[in-house]
């Protein structure tokens, strides 16, 4: 039975007076509209004659016209034609949305019966909490994988990046976070996927047990740079709507890269002068507000746990949405196009990847072995081609041997599957052999 909050707020999603304006002319995705300038804002929803699928959102105001960017194909559309004015675009999560797939617009996508709404309305554009409200970041997380328990741990609230170019790896390494590690909630986004692969990683990556916990929200590569945009901001939205229940939320987004191409071409169309090396200048605050609304909440909320997928076009780490989201999330780690080509999964760069929970997210013993680990690594790779072309001498530089023994095992190490964080400690360990001993004692 329906509740009276729920009713209330059917009928407030579905106001008796809309305002009216009509189509001026036609350019591509950009329209012109008039009648509109004196109630619409930028980012408002509008919909062409009383075609509800063919959605627009508006992109410019001036006193007597108004932009509007097209959601679908313009070929339908005439001049004169009615255009009616939605207002800004909301969303009203619930609690029965778990275990549910849905788009941008917070519409099914599955066959799961009726999406219910919930009795609250969001918008996609909420602030952060306010830096001095928030909680500080909390207890490490256990993931699965030994290398992230120890070497590159994640912390309640983190927000990390995987750098990767395609193909190596990094949509995968999603999915077995989305598994593993321990969050109450997990919202994961699919931006510009391919649309077989959605219901991949739905049926056949999560399984039953995995969507249970999930609310999947996909926007595959066919759709327009607003779609893509706009469920990228949904999910966004709906993770801060249970951490707003104090619920600790997984967030999973693969990939921000795609959010920001959706940008570029969204701005374009608009006018906006391209800078940073082809992006627009509205780039660094777009992905600067979206990041930091992820992370710990206030003492009465939850927490959101953050993961974004960089694509890397050539392995560039400079190109501006790498460079730039480094500068902003709270540690990056870089997967290896060399290392997958070996075999080894995860392909982790482990020199390259940096966890800025650390030092605080671990003991003063763990931080000497995982600081040790490093070194090792380190010294191994400065002679690493000298010890392949068989130009070294056992025996001339005892740290060189140590590393040269070692490597094999800090490898084998990086791909161990372990739940248990000190267990994985010990794994870490454990490949020094006789060695150990010297770096941290046992206590």
């Amino acid at each position: 039975m329906l509740s009276f909050d729920l009713i209330s707020a059917v009928v407030r999603r579905h106001p008796v007076v809309r305002s009216i304006g009509r189509v001026e002319s036609i350019s591509s995705i950009l329209v012109t509209v008039t009648g509109l300038s004196d109630v619409a804002s930028i980012g408002d929803q509008v919909t062409f004659g009383g075609e509800e699928d063919l959605h627009g959102e508006i992109a410019s105001v001036s006193a007597k016209t108004v932009q509007v960017i097209v959601d679908g194909d313009p070929r339908a559309l005439r001049i004169g034609q009615f255009v009616r004015h939605l207002g800004a675009f909301t969303l009203s999560p619930d609690e029965s949305w778990l275990g549910r797939v849905i788009d941008g617009s917070g519409t099914q996508m599955d066959f799961g019966g009726r999406l219910v709404a919930g009795t609250a309305e969001i918008g996609l554009d909420i602030p952060p909490p306010s830096a001095t409200a928030r909680k500080p970041l909390g207890a490490r997380l256990s993931t699965g994988y030994a290398l992230f328990n120890t070497m590159l741990p994640i912390v309640r609230g983190q927000r990390l990046g995987l750098f990767s170019g395609s193909g190596v790896g990094k949509s995968s390494l999603l999915a077995a976070f989305a598994r593993d590690v321990q969050a109450d909630v997990v919202v994961i986004a699919l931006i510009g996927e391919r649309g077989r692969e959605v219901n991949h990683f739905v049926e056949r990556v999560l399984g039953k047990k995995g969507l249970s916990r999930s609310v999947v929200v996909a926007s595959t590569s066919d759709q327009s740079a607003l779609s893509r945009r706009r469920a990228a901001f949904t999910a966004m939205a709906v993770a801060e709507y249970f951490r707003s229940l104090g619920r600790h939320v997984l967030l999973l987004l693969d990939s921000i890269t795609r959010l920001a191409e959706a940008h570029r071409e969204i701005t374009t169309v608009s006018g906006e002068a391209a800078a940073l090396r082809g992006q627009p200048a509205s780039l660094v605050p777009l992905l600067a507000g979206f990041a930091e609304r992820a992370g710990p909440g206030t003492k009465e909320q939850g927490d959101i746990t953050a993961v974004f997928t960089v694509l890397v076009s050539g392995s560039d780490m400079e190109e501006p949405v790498a460079d730039t989201l480094r500068g902003l999330l709270d540690g990056h780690v870089v997967l290896s196009r060399e290392i997958a080509e070996r075999g080894r999964f995860p392909a982790v760069d482990i020199l390259k990847s940096v966890s800025r929970s650390l030092p605080d997210a671990a003991t003063d013993d763990e931080n000497a072995l995982i600081t040790y680990a490093r070194a090792t690594l380190g010294t191994y790779e400065e002679s690493e081609i000298m010890v392949r072309s068989g130009l070294y001498q056992a025996g001339s530089n005892p740290e060189l041997d140590r590393a040269i023994a070692a490597y094999p095992r800090i490898d084998e190490f990086a791909s161990a599957l372990e739940n248990d964080i000190p267990q994985s400690f010990e794994k870490l360990r454990l490949c020094f052999g006789e060695d150990s001993q010297s770096i941290v004692p046992r206590r």
